[in-house]
Parts: structure tokens; sequence; C-alpha cells
């Protein structure tokens, strides 16, 4: 999930909602071969004016707003698969540069306004959620839309209202939600048989900018602009300024030692360590080995992150091999980036890459597709 993008999808079904205007949401609910966007893509289609999301990078939108808006004026969802594989005059006279098959559910404006409070709720709320939602069924009693909230530790929500298929499906999304999977599958049970699409929706990456100085600025801006939940942690509060960094979701006052406490860490957080002073950078990096972040950047050459961990090692502190792997330093891919905006580039872009769990490398040396098609929702 796109997050960035999906609060702009969010936003504008509460606009509509708002006003009482007809709308459809697309969803990409599977695919196969080479495709531009993952399961979980979406565009709503207003009643007029443009469409907000993507799906296709203009491949198709052209026609799912037409079908959008023939679900607006039936108040029926529909399923539809676009098959991009053939070579015959329909594909090419879309004008389509895509080879792969999209499968995309769109439902009216009342499933769309639905499926917004649980999004918005799971981003900024921070609240892991699978949303299964019924796309086909072959029982009278579920209904083609009907969705089960699953969310850990957490009793279901929604009922598609055949007690064993209730069962079955919340069994295949805790499944799914353990995993961060994002897929349709077809459940059976007692002659019944249900396609849903099961969609595994993480909180936001959380990322922890330590030090307020200027090159942490376009980090943070970019960070946020992906939507990042991104968090700015400085012991100098004079540098924590709000106009400074206006994509932060916190700024946090702490001494370098206590980052980790103070800001929060977990296995979804990822620490950059960028104060320019080597006491401070010893501290910061002391406190976030001993948390469970994914991620530790360190700005600068090796051979000062390697004289940090010696320093470490006279206070008795050697970390493990697993917690020394999530050392980056220096912190970044190599694109020869210079000045601080570059460098925010080629920082951001192997965060995204550790998230995603990929080399960096170039795309035209990756065999098979660009997408994995069973990727973990987190973005």
């Amino acid at each position: 999930m796109n997050v960035s993008e999906t609060i702009d999808v969010l936003n504008a079904i509460s606009d509509l909602k708002e006003q009482g205007r007809p709308m459809a949401l697309a969803t990409i609910i599977s695919v196969s071969g080479s495709t531009y966007r993952r399961p979980g893509a979406r565009l709503l289609v207003p009643d007029e004016g443009a469409s907000v999301g993507n799906l296709s990078g203009g491949c198709l939108e052209g026609e799912v707003e037409g079908l959008g808006r023939g679900v607006m004026a039936s108040g029926e969802s529909s399923l539809t698969l676009y098959d991009l594989t053939a070579d015959d005059e329909v594909i090419w006279g879309w004008g389509l540069g895509c080879n792969g098959a999209i499968e995309v559910f769109v439902e009216p404006a009342e499933r769309a306004a639905e499926i917004a409070d649980t999004l918005r709720d799971a981003i900024e709320n921070e609240r892991a959620v699978a949303i299964a939602t019924v796309l086909t069924s072959s029982s009278q009693t579920v209904s083609v839309g009907a969705r089960l909230l699953v969310r850990p530790n957490e009793d279901r929500r929604g009922s598609t209202g055949v007690t064993p298929l209730d069962d079955e499906l919340e069994m295949r999304a805790r499944e799914a939600l353990l995993s961060g999977r994002t897929e349709a599958v077809t459940v059976a049970v007692s002659g019944y048989e249900v396609r849903a699409f099961i969609e595994s929706v993480l909180p936001p990456l959380r990322l922890l900018v330590c030090g307020a100085g200027h090159d942490a600025i376009p980090v943070v801006k970019l960070a946020s602009e992906l939507g990042w939940r991104t968090v700015v942690v400085d012991d100098r509060g004079e540098f924590l300024d709000r106009a400074r960094f206006p994509g932060a979701g916190e700024l946090v006052e702490a001494q370098p030692g206590e980052a980790a406490a103070k800001a929060g860490s977990d296995r979804r957080c990822y620490a950059l360590v960028m104060s320019h002073n080597y006491l401070r950078d010893r501290d910061y990096l002391k406190s976030f080995l001993a948390s469970d972040v994914a991620y530790i950047g360190m700005l600068g050459p090796q051979p000062r992150t390697e004289r940090l961990l010696a320093d470490l090692a006279t206070e008795g502190i050697e970390p493990s091999s697993d917690r020394l792997s999530v050392i980056h330093g220096p912190a970044g891919l190599d694109l020869g980036s210079e000045g601080p905006e570059e460098i925010a580039v080629a920082i951001v872009a192997e965060i995204l890459a550790v998230a995603r769990a990929r080399e960096g490398g170039y795309l035209r040396d990756r065999s098979g597709t660009i997408h994995d098609h069973l990727e973990h929702a987190q973005s």
C-alpha cells in the first residue's frame, strides 16, 4: 500500500461523502505477469471531475472510470479481469504498455466510505488490520462486498453471514496478517464457496531521524511525502522547530543514549543517525543496538562506524551478528549523490529497499516480474 496515495484517496472519499456525491472505488485484487501496480492499489472515480489514485500508470484508468460510472448507476459492485497479455488490436488500441493480467473490483459509494474509515484508522492510529472482502459467493446469504475485519488480539468485526465460512475466512485473514500478505483466496465450507480479497494493512514505516541538522530537513521531507511516520530526535530543543520540519509526525527532545526509549522503537522502526558529532552518534548507536529496530543508518565513512563499534566494545557492548547486520554505514545506496537533497534520496531509497527486502540494483538486471505479488503490504 502506497500510504501517501492512499491518504489522497481517503481524503477525496471524505470530501465526496460530505457533499453527498456519487462515487465508485476501484481496487486491484489480483495480478499476474508484468504489471505496474500490485493488489491493494486504488482509484476513486467521482461522478464528475478527475479520478484520484492510480491502477496502471495510465493504461487502464479510462476503462475503469467508465466501469465506475456504471457501478454508480446500478449500485452493484463489479469484478472485471483485464488481460493485457493478448497480442491483438483491442489491447494495442488501448495503448497499453504492460504484459500482465489485472483483476479489478469496483464498489459503489457506501462501500467506498466503509473501507475508507477502516484504512484511515489503520494509518492514523497505527493499527494493523486484515480486511477480507467478498468478491463472489455461491451462497445467497453471503453478499458480494460484505467485509470481515481482523485485528491482532481482537475479535473479528463484520460478518459475511454464514458461521462456518466466517470462521474459515477469519483464519485465512489472520494468517495473511501475520505474514503481511495481500491476496485473493477461495474458501469452501459446507458446500458453499466464497472468493475473497484479503488485504493486510500494516502501519506506515516509522523513521527515526536522530540529529536535527540542516541535512536532516530533506530526509524528513522526502520520507514524509512517502507517507512514512517520521520522528525527529535531538537533545537540542532549539533545533526541534515545527517550521523546520513541517512534515514530521513527532519532534522528540532526548539525550542520544535515551533515543530508542524516548522515541519508541520496535521491528518496524528504521533509525538514521546523523548528528555529525562523534560522541552523540556513539550514544545513538548504543541506544539502537539495544533495541529491535530493523535498520540503523550511520552517516559518515565506514571507518568511522567501525571506530564507533570499537569504542562500544571497550564498554563491553559487542552486538550479535544479527544486530550488526542492521547497521548500514555509510547509509544510502551508491548513487553518486552530492549535496543534502541527493544524499536524502540515496538514504530513503536504501531504507525502502531494506523494508521490501530488495538489493536496490537496476531493474533491468532483475529476472521475472518487477513486483513480488505476495509482498508485505507495508510501505
